[in-house]
C-alpha cells in the first residue's frame, strides 16, 4: 500500500483534494419543498430501465442530512466538495417561477461548506432535466438551451458570491449519446437524429451558460466537465487505427472541437452533418467561449475495432476486448496508464486551460464486517491513479486538483443501488454512514494539504 505521506510529497502543497457527488444520486426528498420530477424520476419508474426499479426518492437522504454529511466531509480532511445543483428544485418546470425553497437548500449547503473551510465546486447540470421540458422535446429542442441559460443566471445571481468554482455540464457524452442514442440513460432514446439534436443544443447551452455565469458572477472560475474517452485500437492494423480516429471524433471531438476550436470535427460532419439540427449563425462562437478550467472524469479506457459491416453508421466501430485482466465490480477494465496518455493526447490536440480530475474511482461492493469496510482494491485503484496524477504534475501539465468519486455510495443511475463507488459506505435501510478503508486512506492524504512546498506564481 502506498503511504499517503510518500504520495503527498509528489504533489505541490496547494494541490486540491476533494470529493464529488451529484444531486439526484444522493439528495432524495424528490417531492419536498416544491421540487417537481426530473427525467430521471420518470425513467426510474419505467419497468426495465433501472436495476430493480430503484429510484431517487430517498437515495442517501442527503437533503435531510445535510449538516451531518458536511461534518463527514470535514472529518475526512478533504478541502473541496464538488456537488451538483438540481434544476427541478430551482425551476420545477424548467422555466417559469423560481422556487425559493430550492435555492435556500443550496444556500445552506454553500454556507455550510464555507463554515467548515471546504471549497465549493458546483455543477449546474448533472442529468436531472426538469420533466416538464420533455413536453417541448427536452435536449432535442433548441429552447432548452435558453431555459438552461436562464437557470444558470438565477443560480449564479444567488450563489455566485460564495462559490469557488462552477461547471456548466457534467459529462455531456452521457446526456447526449448514452441518453439519446444508446437508450441506457434518461430519457432512453435510441435515435441518431435525436442524439445529434441533443448534442448541438447541449453544446449551445454550455456556451449560453458561460455567458450567463460571467455576467452574473464574473469572479467565479467557470469550466466544463467532460468524460473524455481514452481510445485504443483493437489491433495495429490500418482499419482499426482508422476506427480509433473516428471514435475519437465521435466520443471526444464533438465536445472538445466546438468548445476549444469553434467547429465540429470535419470527418464527423462529413458523415452525419446532414442529420444535424440547424447550426444558427453565431452558435459556434457562443460555444467557443474561453474557459477558466476544465474537468476530466476518468474510469476506464475504450477499445475499438473497425466495423466492416455494410452500412455501418459513423463512427462504424465495435468494441475490442480489454487488455488488462483486472476489473472493478461493474466490469470496467483498470488501466491507470490510459489516464496519462489521455491527458497527454488532449493537451497535444487542444489549447486547454487548467485541469481538475473531477471524477475518478471504482465500484467495489464490499459490505461492513466487524464495523469496518475493507475495500483494499478501491484503495489500490485510487493510489495507482493518483500516482499517475503526480507524474502529470511533475511533467508540467496544469493539473490543479483531484476529486474522488464518490463521497458515499449512492444511486448509480441505470445500475440502481447495486454498485457502490463510495469512500463512505451507506446502509440504505438505516442511512448510517461508515468510512471505508479507502476513505480513511484518502482522508490521510487529503489532510496533508495545503502545505508549504508550492511555488508562488
Amino acid at each position: 500500500m502506498i503511504d499517503p505521506k510518500d504520495l503527498s510529497a509528489r504533489f505541490p502543497g496547494d494541490f486540491l483534494f476533494g470529493v464529488a457527488t451529484a444531486a439526484f444520486q444522493i439528495e432524495g426528498a424528490s417531492k419536498a419543498d416544491g421540487r417537481k420530477p426530473s427525467i430521471w424520476d420518470a425513467f426510474s419508474n419505467m419497468p426495465g430501465r433501472v436495476h430493480n426499479r430503484d429510484n431517487g426518492d430517498i437515495a442517501c437522504d442527503h437533503y435531510n442530512r445535510l449538516e451531518a454529511d458536511l461534518d463527514l466531509i470535514q472529518s475526512m480532511g478533504v478541502k473541496a466538495y464538488r456537488f451538483s445543483i438540481a434544476w427541478p428544485r430551482i425551476l420545477p418546470d424548467g422555466t417559469g417561477p423560481i422556487n425559493e425553497k430550492g435555492l435556500d437548500f443550496y444556500d445552506r449547503l454553500v454556507d455550510g461548506c464555507k463554515a467548515r473551510g471546504i471549497q465549493t465546486f458546483a455543477t449546474l447540470y448533472h442529468w436531472d432535466l426538469p420533466l416538464t421540458l420533455m413536453g417541448d422535446g427536452g435536449w432535442t429542442a433548441r429552447s432548452t438551451a435558453y431555459a438552461f441559460q436562464r437557470y444558470a443566471r438565477i443560480v449564479m445571481e444567488r450563489l455566485g458570491d460564495r462559490l469557488d468554482s462552477v461547471a456548466t455540464f457534467n459529462e455531456p457524452w452521457c446526456s447526449v449519446w448514452l441518453s439519446h442514442l444508446y437508450g441506457i440513460h434518461a430519457p432512453g432514446e435510441r435515435n441518431m437524429e435525436a442524439a445529434l439534436a441533443a448534442l448541438h443544443h447541449t453544446n449551445l447551452a454550455h456556451g449560453l451558460g458561460v455567458e450567463a455565469i460571467r455576467d452574473a458572477a464574473p469572479s467565479v472560475p467557470v469550466g466544463l466537465v467532460l468524460n473524455a474517452h481514452s481510445i485504443f485500437p483493437g489491433s495495429d492494423g490500418p482499419a482499426d487505427r482508422a476506427a480509433m480516429l473516428r471514435a475519437f471524433d465521435f466520443h471526444n471531438g464533438v465536445f472538445f472541437d466546438p468548445v476549444f476550436k469553434g467547429h465540429y470535427p470535419p470527418a464527423f460532419m462529413e458523415a452525419l452533418g446532414t442529420q444535424m439540427p440547424e447550426i444558427a449563425e453565431g452558435d459556434l462562437a457562443t460555444i467557443n467561449r474561453p474557459l477558466d478550467w476544465w474537468g476530466l472524469n476518468y474510469y476506464t479506457p475504450m477499445r475499438v475495432a473497425d466495423d466492416p459491416s455494410e452500412g455501418a453508421v459513423f463512427p462504424a466501430t465495435v468494441a475490442a476486448p480489454p487488455v488488462e485482466e483486472s476489473r472493478t465490480d461493474i466490469g470496467w477494465e483498470i488501466c491507470p496508464s490510459a489516464l496519462r496518455s489521455l491527458v497527454e493526447e488532449l493537451y497535444a490536440r487542444y489549447d486547454l486551460p487548467d485541469l481538475y480530475i473531477t471524477e475518478n474511482g471504482a465500484a467495489y461492493n464490499m459490505g461492513i464486517e466487524d464495523g469496518a469496510v475493507d475495500d483494499q482494491p478501491r484503495l489500490d485503484y485510487y493510489a495507482r491513479h493518483l500516482s499517475v496524477c503526480a507524474d502529470l504534475v511533475g511533467e508540467g501539465y496544469p493539473l490543479r486538483g483531484y476529486f474522488a468519486w464518490s463521497l458515499m455510495d449512492n444511486f448509480e443511475w441505470a445500475e440502481g443501488y447495486r454498485m457502490r463507488f463510495g469512500l463512505v459506505h451507506v446502509d440504505y435501510e438505516t442511512q448510517v454512514r461508515t468510512i471505508k478503508k479507502s476513505g480513511l486512506w484518502y482522508g490521510a492524504l487529503a489532510g496533508r494539504f495545503p502545505h508549504g512546498n508550492h511555488k508562488a506564481g
